[in-house]
């Protein structure tokens, strides 16, 4: 999730603080994506505690180990347990190819084959295996997966996500059913 609380900085949500890693305030974290992001790191932003210095990181399954300046206690890692962390968007490493952080996806439009605009990613949600994009359009809100064959990424120049398209094979209904009365208006339309 994208925020601006970090004193107007854009921040990232990386995952959440799983508890303590050894004695000696090493902190474990479920990652949200790749855990690999964390090794560029300098600082990490913790909800309600603001910003902290990695001084370490660590691979762990399910996610990395961290160590921050100022933690020195397994009490102090047990102290941040469900909280969320954060990076500042900028201070992010560059994804590989064909892979997105969320808030790139943010605000975009999505088209359909012809460029007709159908609706703004409002968010993207990880639902395990696939990626959702939350698009508000005119009918209200819509979860399309973002890994599906008929979903095009449009790239700027710096090969970074623009926009986004559905392809002419997308399956019908993927923003909602179309509303009935309009259905039923065509029919009287048709028998007279």
């Amino acid at each position: 999730m994208t925020d601006t609380s970090a004193a107007g900085t854009e921040i990232t949500r990386l995952g959440h603080f799983l508890g303590p890693h050894g004695v000696q305030g090493g902190v474990k974290v479920y990652v949200l994506g790749d855990a690999a992001q964390f090794k560029a790191l300098r600082r990490v932003y913790v909800e309600g505690r603001g910003w902290l210095r990695v001084m370490r990181t660590t691979p762990l399954a399910p996610g990395v180990a961290l160590q921050l300046a100022g933690l020195s206690s397994r009490e102090g890692a047990e102290a941040l347990r469900g909280l969320n962390v954060y990076a500042a968007d900028d201070e992010l490493p560059a994804p590989e190819e064909g892979v997105y952080y969320f808030h790139e996806l943010r605000g975009l439009s999505l088209s359909d084959a012809e460029g007709t605009e159908l609706g703004t990613v409002r968010d993207v949600l990880d639902a395990g295996h696939q990626d959702l994009l939350v698009v508000t359009h005119e009918g209200g809100e819509a979860l399309i997966p973002l890994q599906a064959p008929y979903v095009t990424v449009n790239l700027n120049a710096k090969q970074r996500p623009q926009s986004l398209s559905l392809t002419a094979d997308a399956p019908e209904g993927l923003l909602g059913e179309p509303d009935e009365s309009d259905n039923d208006a065509e029919v009287e339309q048709d028998d007279t």
